[in-house]
């Protein structure tokens, strides 16, 4: 056994409370169970199963093997890939915008989600960020020395928040609205009245919204997920953070694109160029091929994903778990039955006991204690598998 070295070296306090990311933190669990001889089905992370588009795995192959195609490539990325950017946003959302001054390629969504936190919030600003919400937002705010001021997203309210109830002393303070629709983890999506409302909030306050839309192209039943850089005025405060991992399963390849108001967009990649060198020209000319090339695939594969809910949705009904259809998304968002409602010891019996691996809804934060998400980018046979060992567990759970 190797001895483990004392530890000497004490983190810096803005991060001394945190713990690793919670699918950073389940790997090496699941590894354990696999080694052990755990057959494991994973429903928890939003990785997507399916491969890129045959065309687009061409165009980097063809780009890599350009002898000339290694070195550096421009900060914010090359200007054809901004201006793929720029042309998907007139073709998908008749939004016009300049792909020198309003677009940047960013290494995936993630890291320009957090980017933007550091590049607006000063010790005691405040974020409003929903409840549950995607954890990078929250990192972000408190990494800055920022307040957090949380709107609950709950069943009652659609999960929108309630942007009237906030407290004048906290918008006095306030520099950045994070939203996320189509939402991760609930599945909710926004009504156009809602986003007008978000922007004439935004411009009251000069508050800045962080918009993150990785889902706005995987949708179902003949929804079609808006930008909020269609409402008139957004351009005057919005950002909006979109990327490649989901619309064009090319999560892996770290590639995404922050599009709106040029001042932030000039503060962002500020930032950028201390901590990165932007991203190999092989990803981004698949990138540009990915969003000028056919999209037509994406309706087929967005079928795939449909059908997957819809298994889903019918083990949860057959349960009588009442849960909401999404119509976007990767995932299914459920309220666990009374009896079984602390969610991370639910998902982690449910782990050990049966090999399926779900995430807890208290990952996302306090609204999303007593509830469970399931992913959709998992084969259906394999999703089935899980959900009998899920339906069986769960019945047995409720009846003991």
């Amino acid at each position: 056994m190797i001895n483990q070295p004392a530890q000497i070296f004490t983190p810096a306090e803005r991060i001394s409370s945190f713990k690793p990311y919670f699918f950073a933190r389940l790997e090496p669990k699941i590894q354990d169970l696999k080694r052990n001889g755990m057959d494991v089905i994973r429903l928890d992370m939003g990785s997507p199963d399916l491969p890129p588009a045959d065309f687009i795995i061409k165009k980097l192959s063809t780009s890599i093997n350009d002898p000339h195609a290694h070195g550096y490539t421009p900060f914010g990325g090359t200007l054809q890939f901004k201006q793929a950017v720029a042309d998907y946003y007139l073709h998908r959302f008749n939004v016009n915008v300049d792909p020198s001054t309003q677009v940047i390629s960013l290494i995936g969504s993630k890291e320009g989600l957090f980017g933007f936190g550091q590049v607006l919030t000063n010790p005691g600003d405040y974020n409003l960020i929903t409840d549950p919400c995607y954890p990078v937002y929250q990192a972000t705010a408190t990494i800055a020395g920022g307040k957090i001021h949380f709107l609950p997203l709950t069943e009652q309210n659609d999960y929108m928040p309630d942007l009237d109830g906030i407290p004048e002393e906290v918008l006095n303070k306030a520099k950045i609205l994070w939203l996320n629709y189509p939402n991760n983890p609930t599945g909710a999506i926004a009504t156009e009245s809602f986003l007008n409302k978000a922007v004439q909030f935004a411009k009251k306050y000069t508050i800045a919204i962080a918009y993150d839309a990785p889902y706005t192209d995987v949708c179902f039943d003949g929804y079609k997920a808006p930008s909020i850089l269609q409402i008139p005025g957004a351009m005057d405060v919005c950002v909006e953070f979109n990327s490649l991992s989901k619309t064009y399963n090319m999560a892996g390849w770290r590639i995404g694109m922050a599009v709106g108001n040029p001042e932030l967009i000039r503060y962002l990649l500020t930032y950028k160029s201390q901590i990165d060198s932007s991203i190999l020209r092989g990803i981004l000319d698949a990138g540009t091929t990915a969003l000028t090339g056919d999209q037509s695939w994406i309706i087929e594969r967005n079928q795939i994903y449909c059908e997957r809910r819809n298994v889903v949705l019918d083990y949860l009904n057959q349960l009588g778990i009442k849960v909401n259809k999404p119509l976007a998304g990767l995932y299914v968002w459920f309220k666990l039955p009374d009896k079984l409602a602390d969610d991370v010891s639910f998902c982690d019996s449910l782990l050990l006991e049966t090999g399926v691996s779900l995430t807890p809804g208290s990952v996302y934060g306090e609204q999303g204690k007593g509830y469970v998400r399931i992913c959709l980018a998992t084969p259906i046979e394999q999703i089935k598998k899980a959900m009998d060992r899920f339906s069986n567990w769960v019945t047995r759970k409720l009846h003991s």
